[in-house]
């Protein structure tokens, strides 16, 4: 009985050990900056990004203009993603779009920050032929209430 029981603990801390990580990989394509490089694919990658949205919130939009897109949310306890995308020119003469995504959970958010992250610029980078396409709703596990900062506040990415 004594061993079932370490055994039965053992497997539990496992489990919560794993929870909140976040793929390398996964890490690495969420944090890397998405930078268009001429007006033409800064529209049509800012009409990926507003379609992304669109088909990947829970909640309405409530801000649509040419350098922001963000939904309403997050709702108390909701676990659903809240999003807010940025557009800003850089001295360059390109821009930066950037991603934010918030849930108020304490069980973390469904999907993932980081996945949704990384989901999301992978769609806005993708070919022009799939700008209209909807893409499937994203189905990852919880992982953390939003993506942050080491200082706590939301982490554009």
């Amino acid at each position: 009985m004594y061993k079932s029981l370490i055994a039965a603990c053992c497997v539990v801390a496992a489990g919560c050990s794993t929870r909140g990580q976040v793929d390398p990989d996964v890490m690495q394509i969420a944090t890397a900056p998405l930078t268009c490089t001429s007006k033409s694919q800064c529209d049509a990658w800012w009409q990926r990004a507003h379609n992304w949205v669109t088909s990947h919130s829970k909640y309405e939009l409530a801000a649509s203009t040419d350098t922001l897109i963000q939904t309403a949310g997050p709702e108390g306890g909701k676990r659903a993603l809240s999003y807010e995308i940025t557009r800003t020119p850089n001295n360059d003469g390109t821009s930066t779009i950037g991603f934010a995504a918030h849930c108020d959970s304490s069980l973390g958010c469904k999907p993932n920050p980081w996945e949704a992250g990384a989901d999301f610029k992978q769609f806005v980078r993708g070919s022009p032929s799939d700008a209209t396409a909807t893409p499937s709703r994203q189905s990852a596990g919880a992982g953390g209430q939003s993506t942050t900062s080491p200082t706590g506040e939301p982490a554009s990415q």
